[in-house]
């Protein structure tokens, strides 16, 4: 089955252009007036997140506090499922923009997450999950608590995603795997125990949030060493602050390295692991 994954945001916390710096690439990604793109476009990147498209569905992968802007672009009209890597705010804030759209679902939009990261959405959005004095036009979600499990799958509209339990500096949070592709934002690490549920991928995404170290993301040379490890036919770095220029920084990777952009649209196969035996563990 086949799938499109659009990047809505592929841009580090703080977004670029980051507010009050004058850097090179920040000033690249400005726009010189409200009605002229940037000189450089591929530097503006919003907080991270992805969208998947399958079998006349749509299923998202965070909710950043960019997403009422990144949906508006990507005519997004309806989403079906959405899923949760961890409970910060670039990738959380965005999760009131749903109602309007979780309005359109029979029932209750059905959001994923784990536990630590559904405690978190449940006190930020205190007023959406309170049975009492509940605000009345709150999204219409019901969150399901992923399996700890690493590997564990939850099936949707025909596909599974695959808990990929990552680091995040002190902390594990989860990445996913869903047919041929797999989505590994704000990482530091891979742990032993998630290389094997990595094998045979067609995309592999990965943060890279920088040229130097830091202590709770990967950097470009060790997204390349991960990349060199799994072997995957095609793989893409997000996540990415301001230092890094798109278009010189692209022109050194390998020709199977590519780093993504706002709107960048990927074709896929999603097929249910059910029926493809590679994917499970």
């Amino acid at each position: 089955m086949q799938s499109t994954l659009t990047f809505l945001g592929s841009g580090t916390s703080m977004g670029i252009p980051t507010l009050g710096c004058g850097c090179a690439v920040c000033a690249s990604a400005t726009p010189p007036s409200l009605y002229l793109p940037p000189p450089q476009p591929l530097n503006r990147r919003t907080r991270p997140s992805i969208r998947i498209s399958y079998n006349d569905h749509t299923v998202l992968i965070d909710t950043g506090p960019d997403f009422h802007a990144q949906a508006v672009r990507e005519n997004i009209r309806s989403v079906d499922a959405v899923l949760y890597t961890h409970g910060h705010a670039d990738h959380v804030m965005g999760f009131d923009d749903l109602r309007p759209l979780s309005f359109r679902v029979e029932g209750n939009l059905p959001i994923y997450a784990d536990d630590v990261t559904a405690t978190a959405i449940e006190r930020i959005f205190d007023y959406t999950f309170r049975k009492e004095n509940r605000y009345p036009t709150s999204a219409q979600v019901e969150i399901h608590r992923l399996d700890p499990t690493p590997g564990a799958a939850v099936h949707l509209f025909g596909a599974d995603f695959q808990r990929i339990p990552v680091t995040h500096g002190r902390q594990t949070i989860t990445g996913y795997r869903f047919g041929s592709a797999a989505y590994l934002t704000d990482m530091s690490d891979i742990p032993p125990e998630s290389l094997p549920l990595l094998q045979g991928l067609d995309i592999l995404i990965l943060d890279a949030l920088r040229h130097e170290p830091h202590f709770s993301h990967s950097h470009l040379a060790k997204s390349i060493a991960f990349v060199e490890l799994l072997k995957p036919q095609r793989a893409y770095f997000t996540h990415m602050g301001h230092d890094i220029d798109h278009v010189p920084t692209e022109a050194i990777l390998p020709p199977n390295i590519r780093l993504a952009y706002d709107g960048l649209q990927l074709q896929f196969e999603i097929t249910s692991a059910e029926s493809n035996p590679e994917v499970l563990a």
